[in-house]
């Protein structure tokens, strides 16, 4: 079975910084793209960052400059530094990455079960 946990969230003042990781483990044959996601309460959930197995990046014009989202293939991990976070940036953040299991032909995608970030003073 394939799975994905988040770590590292928390509280944080603003301006300072948060790493979040999610690694993806199981019968895992390869990762394609892999992404951040997050749900504040009362809201949809949204993207934050994206990263294809080759490095190309995408960001939320809301988080440009202030997050990095980032990966090790070696460990099936994706993170995301968060810098200069603001009280506006509090919220669940999940993680998703497209996953082919080692025994199916097909790439399927997978979410973590989320991690909360407080940004608070």
């Amino acid at each position: 079975q394939v799975q994905l946990v988040e770590s590292g969230g928390g509280l944080v003042q603003p301006g300072g910084s948060l790493r979040l990781s999610c690694a993806a483990s199981g019968s895992i044959f390869s990762i394609n793209a892999m992404g951040w996601y997050r749900q504040a309460p009362g809201k949809q959930r949204e993207l934050v960052a994206t990263i294809t197995s080759g490095g190309s990046t995408n960001y939320a014009d809301s988080v440009k400059g202030r997050f990095t989202i980032s990966r090790d293939n070696a460990k099936n991990t994706v993170y995301l530094q968060m810098n200069s976070p603001k009280p506006e940036d509090t919220a669940v953040y999940y993680c998703n990455a497209d996953i082919r299991g080692r025994f199916t032909y097909r790439y399927s995608v997978y979410w973590g079960q989320g991690t909360q970030v407080t940004v608070s003073s």
